[in-house]
């Protein structure tokens, strides 16, 4: 008999209202096997950029977490750098897309696409 082993658990957070709004863009897409991806790269400015997108597969390594039926993966080189980090959701008048607050950015770019 083979336990069946449970993916582990990562530390952003994920808001209501991105919740939400992630929800609907999954509903949009008509699929129920996507779930939320979210990574850090090389890149931009400072040297580092976040990734959001929807993400069929879950890779060995993968830590997931679920906040109101929508599921969260961070892949495990990105989970130290977003430990902690807020997934937001803004739409207002000057500002419509998701916001991220990262604890563990000493600092951004100018244009704040970036980190390090």
């Amino acid at each position: 008999m083979t336990e069946a082993v449970e993916a582990p658990t990562h530390g952003v957070i994920l808001t209501d209202d991105a919740a939400a709004k992630v929800a609907r863009l999954l509903e949009n897409e008509g699929r129920d096997d996507l779930r939320l991806r979210i990574a850090v790269q090389p890149g931009g400015c400072s040297g580092l950029i976040y990734q959001l997108y929807f993400d069929e597969r879950l890779l060995d390594g993968d830590a997931v977490r679920d906040f109101n039926g929508v599921e969260v993966v961070v892949d495990k080189m990105s989970c130290p750098y977003l430990d902690g980090a807020t997934i937001g959701f803004a739409d207002t008048i000057e500002r419509q897309g998701f916001t991220i607050d990262n604890p563990n950015a000493q600092g951004t770019c100018s244009c704040g696409d970036s980190f390090h």
